[in-house]
């Protein structure tokens, strides 16, 4: 059951939060996150985040597009009506029909581009040994990526990878239009690499990992799930799966970005 975001931020001591307000969405309906009118002081996202078993609320750090940085957050161009829940969809099924319509021609040398698996979906990658805390290390990100743009969101949700489909984040709109498919994988994901939902942009995505890939294998195996879950990493990035697995291989944190 999702948190209720209002009675949640009563729930925190008002002096510790920055001026910020609830966002409602485009759609209409209720508001389903709360964002700070500022950057967050260090150490805020941090503290936030120990809080969320008693809050209900995780923290992001949310930034909006170079040439319009109101958008989507502060505009709350967010449609979570349209979001479906992630516990409905097969992660497994999920990612091997979206590596089916990524290869299903090879026009452009897709075959080369996925070697060695080529069209042929491997399946899903077998868990990392985690190393780290999960929500320590979250932390730690949140503090790297923490700038003078991105603002701080609170969003209430059991786990960190249902904060986008709560949130309505339309930001693969060009892969999926459903955020719940995305949090489903990241659910997936959490439970098999330590991953935690650090920062969202317009399209971009900001992930800590706890247990990375640390062979050449299984680091390609979790690039096919990458390569299925955000083809522009490749596409526009490594240009090939196995370029792109040794870029992963035991690096805590992952980026996504969709065109």
């Amino acid at each position: 059951m999702i948190p209720n975001l209002s009675k949640s931020l009563s729930s925190l001591p008002q002096s510790a939060l920055p001026a910020g307000r609830m966002v409602e969405p485009e759609d209409g309906g209720p508001p389903p996150y709360w964002l700070s009118d500022a950057p967050p002081d260090p150490g805020l996202w941090a503290w936030l985040r120990s809080r969320h078993p008693e809050s209900g609320l995780w923290p992001l750090l949310l930034s909006g597009l170079s040439s319009e940085e109101s958008r989507p957050w502060v505009d709350g161009e967010v449609f979570p009506a349209d979001m479906s829940s992630p516990e409905h969809h097969d992660v497994a099924e999920l990612l091997a029909g979206w590596w089916a319509g990524c290869t299903s021609t090879d026009e452009d040398g897709t075959s080369a581009v996925t070697a060695p698996f080529g069209r042929n979906w491997p399946g899903l990658a077998p868990p990392g040994v985690q190393t780290e805390q999960p929500d320590e290390l979250a932390d730690q990100c949140a503090d790297f990526l923490a700038d003078g743009r991105t603002r701080l969101g609170l969003v209430p949700a059991v786990r960190s990878a249902d904060t986008l489909a709560v949130a309505g984040w339309s930001g693969p709109t060009n892969h999926t239009g459903d955020a719940g498919e995305i949090s489903a994988v990241l659910r997936s994901w959490e439970d098999r690499f330590g991953v935690r939902v650090v920062g969202v942009g317009f399209a971009t995505l900001q992930l800590s990992v706890a247990a990375p890939p640390t062979s050449t294998g299984h680091a390609l195996a979790v690039a096919a799930e990458h390569f299925a879950f955000c083809p522009d990493n490749v596409w526009q990035g490594a240009e090939t799966l196995a370029a792109y697995a040794e870029q992963i291989l035991g690096v805590r944190s992952w980026s996504f970005w969709w065109d």
